[in-house]
């Protein structure tokens, strides 16, 4: 997935909105929490990072299209092993995936001011 399709898909989340911080990576957030990263990796190659479940952990990981994300392993976060690691429509899966799983970690009433939750 190009770095603008990953962008237009994680903007095109309920809620979500984009910062630009550590170190120019373009970094999309619900409320104030993070569900994705995109940055440069080495080389210049665009670095995609998210939020997943367990047995997502393990599954990338296991099959090599990801690898435990710099400075966030503990949390579950991966780093694809590169910008085409996965199908297209898989990735947005997993970005859908990572945006839920943060949303349902915030406040009921932040969710609600978010739009996120039935008023």
């Amino acid at each position: 997935m190009s770095p603008a399709a990953f962008e237009a898909w994680c903007l095109s989340r309920p809620a979500a909105h984009k910062v630009v911080q550590w170190g120019g990576s373009s970094v999309y957030k619900i409320g104030p929490k993070v569900f994705a990263i995109a940055g440069l990796s080495r080389g210049d190659a665009p670095a995609y990072v998210f939020k997943v479940s367990d047995i997502a952990y393990e599954l990338l990981i296991e099959h090599g299209f990801a690898r435990p994300a710099p400075y966030l392993r503990g949390a579950k976060w991966v780093q694809l092993a590169g910008q085409d690691a996965l199908p297209d429509e898989e990735l947005k899966a997993y970005i859908d995936q990572a945006h839920a799983l943060v949303a349902a970690k915030l406040t009921r009433a932040m969710r609600k001011d978010l739009g996120l939750a039935p008023a």
